[in-house]
């Protein structure tokens, strides 16, 4: 690929600050977006998801220098036939070549930008629906990183009405720190908590609304997470006295049983608190919701179920929400909000048509030789040998550009026949999972209606639906406990290959779907390279792995199984290593100058107190021990000890570290 010259090419970074502030004002889920503009059109090219080349879960190591950051970014603009000196601008990480600040939109000054970019990733999804329509936007994370704020904010989430482009700025509320909560108590992703909750029968009396109502989660002043840790500890106590007199579902465990019995109510919480939202921004701005569009950004949007309910409570038109919706989109909206400040956008067009914004597959000859001992034939894509492989077992497919975002949709997946519950079993179990996670399906998009209850379109795999009474036998790998499903739909357009090959199946089976479950191990980021599918299907006896439009038939016999990969494939880490002299630099600059861990924390959450000439570390660490001394849930001292294990003196880049998960 090379440079056009009759574009204009753009960069939006979402990584940690570099030099001083690295280890200050830290992110996670750091990623780099590339755009393109040219006449009235504003093009997403790429967007980067560091984890995917470092292969740190959440990667939250720093680029700790300029030099750092051009050598990997040079590294990345190289296979678009781009260098540094073609971006004109850059917007998101202060500090780096071509950074400008971004200009932010009127009414919008009391918002942390990063919850502004959260919006507007939504918002603008497609500028003609922008420009024509009216919509309700809200953006509910955890918390904001405050890494682009100058003083503090009033609020920490922002919502709004927009009108045809008049957008009318409103705080909200996030329920995300109430599921931050529960993963703090329980030691699981949000992510596991959610399946976790529908897939066990386990349940007890509480009052919910009663307690909900007592929860203001503006943020601000208040850290949310004070509120939250005690409210779940509450439920906890109330599940741990009435479980044990119940008779229980004996395949699960009875942490899984306490645990669901816990997040049925968590979820039931958040959706009452996205309702009190809800409601507020319709009487604000006297929406009609059957004539608005709703749309959902930050972490909390990836909760599916809550997503579904608000669709079919307030019957809005549609949903728009992008497939990277926590921080891994953080770069798509700080673009997005940076082109809104030039004046280009909304006028321009711009529209999210497809996920598929990842990396290119570009390593297939290079990956084939490397795995010679295990390849038994390589041959093109035909339709009936797809559905034969299907039928025979789960495959692995890794196709063109990756998705952004932390789903995957059918580049980095691993497929299965839906017609049988081993399939679920199989992919569980190739990925170390528990036995009771469901397995998403993919199914065509001109068929959702006659197997799903909702009808409309989910492309990113953002809402659940009850499947059809009438097809459930048909497809138990993909059922929840409530005969739900978390569905993606699917049309040529936009992934024609997959197309064709669940069409062979459908004209075969008589079934227009397949399962789809990410192309990872546990604790692993999703596969970005060709080398990268293949061991994981060698790893895992997968006997077929389609990659880049070709059937690779593997060994799986004895032999092959004992010389087979133990660990997953190396990534990029070479990038992010060797770091530690200006880590150990950085780190011990702040501690010299006699500020604490603590103080470092409150920092991160306070951006005055980031200025030295201002506040000296004697006021910041007096203020940081008034704050851990009035926090009775233990969250600061919490926080400052993990700080101090991610960036303090003896951390070092690790790519099988877990701490981003809830950092």
């Amino acid at each position: 690929m090379t440079a056009r010259s009759d574009a204009t090419y753009f960069l939006s970074s979402y990584i940690s600050p570099t030099n001083d502030l690295s280890v200050i004002a830290p992110r996670h889920d750091q990623n780099i977006a590339l755009w393109r503009t040219s006449d009235s059109r504003v093009e997403l090219v790429r967007i980067w998801e560091l984890e995917r080349i470092s292969g740190q879960k959440h990667h939250f190591w720093p680029l700790f220098t300029v030099d750092r950051f051009n050598r990997v970014l040079a590294e990345l603009l190289a296979p678009e036939g781009l260098s540094l000196q073609d971006v004109s601008t850059s917007w998101g990480t202060p500090g780096l070549p071509h950074h400008e600040d971004i200009k932010l939109p009127a009414g919008a000054e009391e918002y942390p930008v990063h919850s502004l970019a959260h919006l507007y990733s939504g918002l603008l999804l497609d500028t003609e629906i922008f420009r024509n329509e009216t919509i309700v936007g809200l953006a509910v994370d955890g918390r904001p990183d405050f890494g682009l704020d100058q003083t503090g904010k009033k609020y920490w989430y922002a919502g709004c009405v927009s009108t045809k482009g008049d957008v009318d700025f409103a705080p909200v509320e996030s329920p995300a720190p109430i599921y931050d909560a529960a993963s703090s108590e329980f030691g699981k992703e949000p992510g596991t908590l959610m399946a976790l909750a529908s897939a066990c029968p386990a349940e007890i009396a509480y009052d919910i609304e009663a307690a909900v109502e007592n929860l203001k989660l503006f943020g601000g002043r208040r850290v949310p997470l004070i509120d939250t840790l005690p409210f779940v500890q509450d439920i906890i106590r109330s599940a741990e006295s009435q479980l044990p007199s119940m008779e229980l579902d004996s395949r699960f465990t009875a942490q899984e049983h306490l645990q669901s019995a816990v997040m049925k109510l968590v979820q039931n919480a958040c959706e009452l608190v996205m309702v009190r939202n809800v409601d507020r921004l319709l009487d604000s701005g006297a929406v009609d919701p059957r004539n608005a569009y709703l749309s959902l950004s930050g972490g909390f949007a990836l909760n599916c179920p809550t997503n579904s309910f608000l669709l079919r409570h307030y019957g809005f038109k549609g949903l728009l929400t992008p497939p990277c919706a926590n921080d891994s989109g953080q770069a798509l909206g700080l673009g997005l909000l940076g082109f809104v400040g030039t004046g280009r956008l909304p006028a321009a067009d711009f529209r999210l048509s497809s996920p598929y914004h990842g990396s290119e597959i570009s390593d297939v000859e290079v990956a084939l030789r490397h795995f010679d001992d295990f390849v038994e034939d390589v041959r093109d894509f035909t339709d009936s040998q797809f559905v034969e492989d299907i039928s025979n077992g789960p495959l692995v497919w890794a196709d063109g550009a990756a998705e952004i975002g932390p789903r995957a949709l059918g580049h980095r997946s691993i497929l299965a026949d839906p017609r049988s519950t081993r399939s679920k079993d199989l992919l569980n179990e190739y990925k170390s999972r528990q036995w009771w996670r469901p397995v998403a399906p993919i199914i065509l998009e001109e068929h959702t209606g006659d197997w799903f209850e909702d009808p409309w379109p989910s492309p990113y795999m953002l809402e659940t639906a009850n499947v059809r009474e009438s097809k459930r036998p048909l497809v138990p790998a993909i059922l929840h406990l409530d005969d739900s499903a978390r569905r993606q739909t699917l049309n040529s357009e936009t992934n024609p290959l997959l197309y064709r090959a669940i069409e062979a199946f459908r004209q075969s089976t008589g079934v227009p779907i397949v399962c789809n479950t990410s192309l990872n191990d546990k604790g692993e980021p999703i596969a970005d390279t060709a080398a990268q599918a293949l061991n994981f299907a060698i790893r895992k006896g997968i006997a077929v792995a389609y990659v880049d439009g070709r059937r690779v038939r593997l060994r799986t016999d004895a032999r092959a199984q004992e010389i087979a990969p133990t660990r997953r494939h190396p990534r990029r880490e070479e990038l992010f290593t060797d770091q530690e002299q200006d880590h150990y630099q950085i780190w011990d600059s702040w501690v010299t100058s006699g500020y604490s861990t603590t103080a470092m924390v409150l920092m991160s959450r306070s951006p005055e107190l980031r200025d030295q000439e201002l506040a000296k570390p004697a006021m910041v660490n007096q203020l940081a021990d008034v704050a851990s001394a009035r926090d009775k849930s233990g969250t600061l001292d919490l926080a400052a000890a993990k700080h101090a294990r991610m960036f303090g003196p003896t951390a070092s880049f690790d790519p099988e570290s877990h701490e981003g998960a809830a950092f």
